[in-house]
């Protein structure tokens, strides 16, 4: 879990640094008042997003014995849309509170932001779980199996 909070501490830092100023430009909006705004969303999308990792790499191990790290691009495209697509019904009621925006609008900028949040979702994932492979046993033995080298964390 200690690994995922990290995760998610990132994805989210990341992510605003990437997506605050196009949010901005696209909505015409002053880079500041929109970052506040993706800020406070980001803080809900980071509580959702620690919990919905957690699940889904769960559900994944148990299922197909495999850690995250070596979850397959097609499986991390369901994770990535997932993610993105379940946390839009925690977003889209606080954009509605946070902004001038009337309900539609409101999900007009949800859904630009869930899929720009999806595409780097999937390649932030991608990377992340390279350089930092979920720390078990399964992780050690399928490393070992594939022959790679170094010591999962």
């Amino acid at each position: 879990m200690r690994e995922r909070i990290l995760q998610t501490l990132w994805f989210e830092g990341i992510g605003l640094v990437i997506i605050s100023p196009i949010f901005a430009l696209l909505a015409g909006e002053r880079a500041g008042p929109s970052a506040a705004v993706l800020a406070l969303l980001s803080i809900a999308v980071m509580t959702w997003s620690a919990l919905y990792n957690s699940v889904f790499d769960s559900v994944e191990l148990r299922v197909t014995n495999r850690p995250a790290s070596a979850r397959p691009h097609g499986l991390r495209l369901v994770h990535a849309f997932g993610n993105e697509a379940t946390a839009l019904f925690v977003t889209w009621p606080l954009i509605v509170a946070l902004t001038g925006l009337n309900g539609f609008e409101a999900l007009a900028a949800e859904l630009g932001l869930t899929l720009a949040y999806a595409v780097y979702g999937y390649v932030f994932h991608l990377v992340f779980d390279l350089l930092r492979p979920v720390g078990s046993p399964v992780v050690r033995e399928f490393r070992t199996a594939e022959g790679l080298q170094g010591e999962a964390t």
